[in-house]
């Protein structure tokens, strides 16, 4: 996430706010207590994105594939995940109360295009920015006053923040890391093997997506685009032709974000798997020139994470993880 030198640098001009603004200091202390490296405040920003492109019933992957309709709900989504996520209380005049202050939330699709009301004024904004494309998000507290917005009104009377004073907006998160949409990012010939067209591919599309894209931890959201179906994690667990146990044969492995299976893919150097992810890695028997690389005992045997050298063979099973909750880590 965001390194500390960073955000000292970034907040340069607008320190001083803390020191003046009382409530400002206030939230902003409020929100780092309760998300103290914006962990939680970005998978909410990724679970809204991958809400809006309903992946599952439309088999979307990009921001750029949804109707503008569904661009502008975008702001209602986040704050109302956002009011979920963190269980602000209700505001009077705004939308949160967050440590008994008013705070609105307000997001926008372009970094500094937030459109103000004008019941905001006089009061704190949270403000919000997220990029798909660029994996990166933002957010940001500002007192707003009259004087620190645009003139020009739209019908709806809402103003934008003028340029010159975005220096006052207190950031909590700056450019920070959006958990990944991978299929977004994966080259186009690649994405295409995976999205294969047509009705009953869900199994084929979760199995080619876990057998190409190794190594790297993948959302639900993908999964749930791979499969189009709403019992989409059903492609992922143990039975005859599903993804675990196909690519098991191969010496492939899914680990899921669970206690024991974030384990297994410490101890060998894979990609550990986070809150609502999955990672899969191809592994095989620990042999005499893999040296001292990392290694981790399954069903009696000793494994590593294969080289591109090593020839498939079946792996092992992963630990059982029946009835367990998913790690809050990312």
């Amino acid at each position: 996430m965001l390194p500390v030198d960073v955000s000292a640098a970034i907040n340069v001009h607008s320190r001083t706010l803390l020191d003046t603004d009382e409530e400002l200091a206030t939230v902003y202390r409020r929100m780092i207590q309760l998300d103290p490296e914006g962990k939680r405040f970005a998978l909410v920003l990724r679970d809204t994105i991958d809400q809006l492109l309903n992946g599952e019933a439309t088999g979307r992957y990009s921001w750029d594939q949804l109707r503008q309709t569904e661009k502008t709900h975008a702001g209602s989504m986040v704050e109302i995940n956002l009011h979920r996520e963190f269980d602000f209380d209700d505001g009077d005049a705004t939308d949160y109360r967050i440590a008994g202050i008013e705070v609105d939330c307000k997001y926008s699709q372009q970094l500094g295009g937030w459109m103000i009301p004008p019941e905001a004024v006089g009061h704190i904004c949270l403000l919000v920015w997220a990029n798909d494309s660029m994996s990166k998000w933002c957010a940001g507290l500002m007192r707003i006053e009259e004087q620190f917005l645009n003139l020009g009104k739209n019908r709806d009377l809402k103003l934008t923040i003028k340029a010159a004073h975005r220096n006052r907006i207190f950031w909590l998160w700056y450019e920070a890391e959006l958990p990944e949409n991978v299929l977004l990012h994966l080259q186009p010939e690649v994405r295409d093997k995976i999205l294969l067209p047509g009705k009953r591919k869900g199994q084929a599309r979760v199995i080619r997506l876990f057998d190409l894209v190794q190594n790297k931890r993948i959302g639900r959201g993908a999964v749930r685009t791979a499969a189009q179906q709403l019992d989409y994690l059903a492609r992922l667990r143990e039975g005859q032709g599903r993804a675990r146990t196909v690519l098991r044969e191969k010496g492939i492995l899914i680990a899921g974000p669970y206690g024991k299976h974030r384990d297994v893919a410490q101890r060998v150097g894979a990609e550990v798997p986070g809150r609502g992810e999955f990672v899969s890695f191809r592994v095989c028997e620990a042999k005499p020139h893999h040296g001292d690389r990392p290694r981790v005992e399954l069903e009696g045997r000793s494994w590593v994470l294969a080289n591109p050298t090593d020839l498939p063979e079946p792996g092992p099973k992963l630990p059982k993880v029946s009835g367990e909750e998913e790690t809050a880590e990312m």
